[in-house]
């Protein structure tokens, strides 16, 4: 079931209903935009649409909305159908760097020319209940999410693109530490992104520095930079 932020978002991109959920080459897609570009608002994983958006990418021209978290306030019922008992703010903000957990699995698909990925920073109100199961490890449901702002939007087509968005300022050779500490993510964090990169033909790795990988763009990557610069 598709929750209000989903629907919300759909009409922050198009506001005419006429043009959501309609069908293409055998998809349905969230929305027609009056350039007619095929707009995918996906709040779950990127993943799940991979297959989907090469296929419609072979033929036309496809942005696909991920929305992050970057504040959330959690509105708690006892019930269902009952009244919000209590409402805080969560300690969990995600941030832009957060795209790297999801694009782990979506490289086969970004970047591509007809592809353009926009990556929303918001602020959501998430309402919990108490689940229909109640488990050691589930102690609640989601009822639902809403859009209460879109903070930040950046739009990506390219890996350089992603890069500049993260600001790093990094020598010839560096490291996932590098990475991290520059681009404010755990190390952990910063070792996906390097994967993407990786994946995505941007970066290479150059060898290593005691058991650390270390990497530099590809020189593909330079190229591009030094025609923007």
């Amino acid at each position: 079931m598709a929750t209000s932020l989903h629907q919300q978002l759909k009409l922050h991109y198009v506001a005419d209903k006429g043009r959501h959920e309609v069908e293409v080459d055998g998809f349905r897609i969230d929305a027609v935009d009056q350039q007619g570009r095929l707009i995918e608002v996906q709040c779950a994983s990127l993943p799940a649409i991979r297959d989907k958006i090469r296929k419609l990418t072979e033929r036309h021209q496809v942005v696909v909305v991920k929305p992050l978290a970057a504040k959330k306030k959690l509105l708690k019922k006892a019930r269902r159908n009952g009244r919000v008992q209590s409402r805080r703010y969560s300690p969990a903000h995600e941030t832009l760097a957060d795209v790297f957990l999801e694009l782990v699995h979506f490289t086969q698909a970004f970047p591509h020319p007809n592809l353009q990925l926009d990556v929303l920073l918001t602020e959501q109100e998430e309402i919990r209940v108490p689940p229909r199961k109640r488990t050691w490890r589930r102690k609640f449901s989601v009822q639902d999410r809403t859009l209460v702002s879109v903070i930040e939007t950046h739009s990506f087509r390219t890996p350089e693109a992603l890069w500049e968005s993260l600001g790093l300022m990094l020598p010839d050779a560096f490291t996932t530490a590098q990475m991290s500490e520059q681009g404010d993510m755990p190390r952990w964090l910063a070792q996906k992104a390097a994967y993407c990169f990786r994946k995505m033909g941007f970066i290479e790795a150059r060898g290593k520095q005691g058991n650390t990988i270390e990497y530099r763009l590809t020189d593909a990557a330079r190229k591009t930079r030094r025609k923007a610069a």
